[in-house]
């Protein structure tokens, strides 16, 4: 039987995550569920119910696992313990230092509903973070290093477009070739954040807009742009629509590490992802854990998880033997 998917939240996510069910053969989508207007909303793959959010709770008998798309800021720190008391559930949660809080918060919730819940799903957190910890225990002299771009940062575009005269923006975030061959040479070194990435700005401005002024608030931003060599370009709209509506990221986590009696021996893992959409890939990756969290529930193992928890073997839609038979 397939796995029964509803889907929290119709945004970039939550559409992206559509796109990912169709194409696992073994997960439906049965439900959307928003704040918004349902009759607004139009499932580009098919025939979807939409509904209310607050509807959920009445549709517990026939929804197998939720995927929960909204925002890690305000969305899933509510939402998803509320959601795991019900269902199984897998969230993209991002906001790394808060992550043992929201972890806590879930676990109680699905221990006490029964269900499985796995957080923190994505890239980063997510891929890299397996793949530091993986690297990490392979090479435990060494040093793990990430890089992050190029893409587009949607937390930095949003800081830019609350700058008083500007209308639009995207950032890009851009590793130093520099700092990456350094990285990849075996040597260590130890890198300033200054000294790893670099930031690009496009920005569309007000008419009359002190342009000045905008390109010094951007630059001396605290948390955001103080700490790196950036560079801001005023565009007109037509070009931020025409050449930066896309949606790229990616990045490498990369391990230097030694080996041998003396650390003679210089180690290197390198793992790199190259992303048209940061969505569409985000989803995908939601997808893989969702099909996880539906078997490690149907094992009895409830509570909270993370990729650092699940056998690789349960996110895959192959039998044992066919992994057995096909990567080993």
């Amino acid at each position: 039987m397939k796995i029964r998917l509803g889907i929290v939240g119709y945004g970039n996510l939550g559409r992206a995550m559509e796109y990912a069910v169709a194409q696992n053969e073994d997960i439906e989508l049965r439900y959307i569920f928003t704040r918004r207007k349902p009759s607004d909303i139009k499932p580009v793959t098919g025939d979807i119910k939409v509904l209310d959010v607050k509807d959920a709770r009445h549709h517990v008998n026939e929804i197998d696992l939720i995927a929960l798309c909204g925002g890690s800021s305000s969305d899933l720190p509510k939402q998803t313990p509320e959601f795991a008391r019900l269902f199984n559930v897998v969230d993209t949660y991002d906001v790394h230092a808060k992550i043992p809080e929201h972890y806590e918060n879930v676990d109680k919730a699905a221990k006490a509903g029964g269900k499985t819940a796995i957080i923190s799903v994505g890239w980063d957190p997510g891929m890299f973070s397996l793949n530091k910890m993986m690297s990490e225990a392979f090479l435990p002299h060494g040093r793990s290093y990430a890089f992050w771009g190029e893409g587009v940062s949607q937390g930095h575009s949003f800081a830019i477009r609350r700058v008083d005269g500007v209308l639009d923006a995207r950032q890009y975030t851009i590793p130093q070739e520099s700092a990456l061959e350094a990285v990849r040479s075996g040597n260590n070194p130890e890198l300033s954040t200054r000294q790893k990435h670099t930031r690009t700005c496009f920005v569309v401005a007000q008419d009359g807009a002190d342009l000045s002024r905008i390109e010094r608030e951007i630059i001396a931003m605290p948390d955001y742009f103080a700490d790196y060599d950036t560079t801001v370009n005023f565009i007109s709209a037509e070009e931020l629509a025409k050449n930066h509506s896309g949606m790229p990221h990616g990045g490498f986590v990369i391990r230097g590490g030694k080996t041998g009696h003396s650390d003679e021996n210089n180690q290197v893992i390198e793992y790199r992802l190259k992303l048209d959409s940061n969505p569409e890939f985000t989803a995908s990756v939601l997808a893989a854990y969702a099909r996880a969290a539906h078997r490690l529930n149907a094992e009895g193992s409830i509570g909270c998880k993370t990729v650092l928890d699940v056998p690789p073997a349960y996110l895959s839609a192959e039998s044992a033997d066919e992994l057995l038979r096909k990567h080993l």
